[in-house]
């Protein structure tokens, strides 16, 4: 069991002074490692040290300086820059010397003086280690074991390398480009981004990422193009982001008008065009993993003209999309979901014009709070009513329980289900469902706005109570104030819920919680987009609470991992 973890940084070490202790191979390592980052590496070494055919080829190239003595003590504190007292910047020590005392000295020494030492073979005595880099233009990913074994970490860090597209670190470029570039005009036009843009490596989205924007928000168009950036980087597949070009860069830099909904055409497409051109097919991708996908809709995805994917639709579904195949990611955002659903409706009737069979790509099912009801019934009044046709998917509302080992319906425990919404239309909050003991709710769209919802859970609104003094009662209430109807029971904060993030996909996680803790799990965790909640006694049937904490994190899916061998054709 590792005794701790790293702090893991990266360090700007442009022109900083790093003492190379050494004349092997690692030395030259060290050299070649410094020389990369713009640093100034010093070989400490003997006169008649035998120095590393490519370690001596730096020197007489005048790329590396070569103090040919010893070390000695003084050279922490006389060879570094003058702007930091000529105090070298860190130390690397690549040989173990004879003298059993000479690393620990140097160590101290460095340790007192706060000067980063790293010792081969010795992680006792370092103060930090290097990792294990893929690196591909501003992109860097490291891998350390804690000095468990370098060898591991260099297995790992070349899986992890052939795993991601080609590209990557162009798109990285381009991607930061364009967020310099929307921080520079908005800037000249006045503009903040609070909480857009500015957060840094080192932690997930936050909570308040999908924080719901309402039309009121005046802010809300200021800061439009950074949100969309944010969601491009978040919810965009890999592949999809290495091969960013030009013209998804302007897309990102074009400001939207404003929300309108697209007008039906006048003339119904049947009397203008054959009616065996072109058609539409509205298919749900499922909840995450590539393998829920129902042969319909892998069908669709192989065979369509064009496709028009929601945002949330996973990498792995979206990996199945042949090349050749066109492909336009909706740009939702909180604050633009209206704008983005009108233009992949017009370029969905664009595309049946040409005769083109466009499929329309959701997550989940398209009739599970996909808005595949609207879809549907826009695409009727445009006169392509014949020519629609829609395919279910695993919805994430059944099926993401099940991936966090929770049974939805459960005998003695839980003999109902309900699906609920967390946000109404235009944000406005939803009618609350009452308590009941043997109901397990599932709220889609709900952890955006999670204190909220709580609250209306387990307190009573002001249109349900008749005076303060009701409000503040726990219990019951009776609806309108009206003594003969029946009365909305409040849910106990006692009662255990669940948080299920990305479920099926490598990256899911599930906070195990209580009503009364879940703001402040969400608030500590931060946001892995998408999720729901779970929210009943079916939560803790297969997951006994184990100790005092006010909630536990589940990471990572491996449920369908056992499958691989099993061909479920011959079951």
């Amino acid at each position: 069991m590792v005794s701790h973890l790293s702090l893991l940084t990266a360090v700007n070490a442009e022109s900083h002074v790093h003492l190379i202790v050494g004349s092997n191979s690692l030395a030259a390592a060290r050299c070649s490692q410094s020389l990369a980052v713009g640093a100034l590496p010093i070989l400490i070494a003997p006169e008649t040290a035998d120095l590393h055919h490519a370690l001596q080829r730096r020197v007489d190239d005048g790329e590396v300086q070569w103090v040919r003595e010893s070390f000695r003590d003084s050279h922490l504190f006389t060879l570094g820059r003058e702007d930091v007292d000529r105090v070298v910047d860190a130390v690397f020590v690549t040989s173990s010397p004879r003298d059993a005392d000479h690393g620990p000295r140097i160590s101290s020494l460095c340790k007192r003086n706060r000067i980063p030492i790293n010792i081969v073979d010795a992680p006792r005595l370092c103060s930090f280690t290097l990792l294990s880099t893929h690196t591909d233009g501003p992109l860097q990913i490291g891998v350390t074991t804690n000095g468990r074994g370098c060898k591991l970490s260099s297995r790992i860090r070349r899986e992890i390398a052939a795993s991601l597209p080609p590209g990557l670190g162009d798109a990285c470029l381009k991607l930061g480009d364009v967020r310099r570039r929307i921080q520079e005009e908005d800037r000249l036009l006045h503009t903040v981004h609070p909480g857009y843009g500015d957060d840094d490596d080192s932690v997930d989205q936050p909570a308040t990422f999908n924080k719901l924007v309402t039309d009121a928000d005046l802010d809300a168009t200021k800061n439009r193009r950074m949100r969309w950036l944010s969601q491009v980087c978040e919810y965009w597949p890999l592949r999809r982001l290495a091969a960013v070009t030009d013209d998804d860069v302007a897309a990102i830099l074009k400001s939207y008008d404003a929300v309108r909904p697209p007008a039906p055409t006048e003339t119904p497409i049947s009397e203008t065009k054959p009616r065996n051109r072109g058609c539409i097919i509205l298919a749900g991708s499922g909840p995450g993993h590539p393998d829920l996908l129902t042969r319909a809709t892998y069908n669709a995805i192989q065979n369509a003209d064009c496709i028009l994917a929601d945002k949330l639709v996973p990498a792995g579904v979206m990996d199945l999309i042949p090349r050749r195949t066109p492909v336009q990611i909706a740009r939702k955002f909180p604050g633009n979901a209206d704008a983005a659903q009108n233009e992949l409706l017009e370029m969905a009737i664009a595309g049946v014009r040409d005769g083109k069979t466009v499929l329309r790509l959701k997550q989940g099912d398209p009739y599970i709070y996909g808005r595949g009801g609207e879809e549907v019934e826009y695409f009727r009044n445009c006169g392509f009513g014949d020519r629609v046709v829609v395919l279910p998917g695993v919805t994430s509302a059944l099926s993401a329980p099940l991936f966090a080992n929770i049974p939805s319906t459960q005998r003695d425990v839980a003999d109902q289900v309900l699906i609920c919404t967390g946000t109404g239309k235009k944000g406005k909050a939803p009618i609350p469902p009452e308590h009941t003991p043997t109901r397990t709710v599932i709220f889609l769209m709900a952890l955006h706005r999670i204190e909220g919802l709580v609250r209306e859970l387990t307190e009573y609104q002001e249109t349900e109570c008749t005076s303060p003094a009701e409000k503040a009662t726990p219990g019951v209430v009776e609806r309108g104030g009206n003594p003969t109807t029946s009365r909305r029971v409040l849910w106990p904060r006692c009662t255990p819920c669940a948080v299920v993030e990305r479920a099926s996909c490598p990256d899911q996680r599930v906070i195990r919680t209580t009503l009364n803790a879940v703001v402040e799990a969400i608030e500590q965790e931060g946001s892995r987009p998408p999720g729901l909640l779970v929210v009943g006694r079916a939560c803790e049937f297969l997951n006994k609470k184990k100790s005092d904490r006010a909630w536990s994190v589940e990471e990572g899916f491996s449920g369908l991992n056992m499958m691989g061998s099993v061909d479920l054709g011959t079951i």
